[in-house]
């Protein structure tokens, strides 16, 4: 990927941590602890696109799906396969799901992304 285009993901990547959803920003409260020794970024830039939530060490992508994922699901789907050439597996819950299940969301992301033992 271009130089340029990095730098721009980088820099978009630091306005929308200024600007989090009410449900990312929920998950993000919930996550950036490291519960059980999992370290999650908030809004990293990986390739093009920009993983509301991702644990390096895991390999894993948490994103928040909202309303507007209803209309872009294709562009997702994309999205998601490309990771997954990447070998970056995605995890995705909704909005609602985070706002009304978290202890069910947590419980999800920690089977996925065992705590390192580094």
């Amino acid at each position: 990927m271009p130089r340029k285009r990095i730098e721009r993901n980088v820099s978009k990547a630091q306005q929308l941590r200024g600007k989090l959803s009410l449900p990312e920003g929920l998950l993000w409260r919930l996550l950036k602890g490291s519960p059980g020794g999992i370290h999650f970024r908030s809004q990293h830039p990986v390739g093009e696109y920009i993983l509301d939530f991702y644990c390096a060490s895991a390999r894993l992508c948490v994103e928040v799906d909202g309303p507007a994922h209803v209309e872009r699901a294709d562009a997702d789907l994309r999205r998601t396969d490309w990771l997954a050439k990447e070998g970056v597996r995605v995890l995705r819950f909704t909005a609602s799901d985070i706002e009304t299940r978290s202890a069910a969301v947590l419980a999800a992301i920690a089977q996925a992304a065992p705590p390192s033992t580094a």
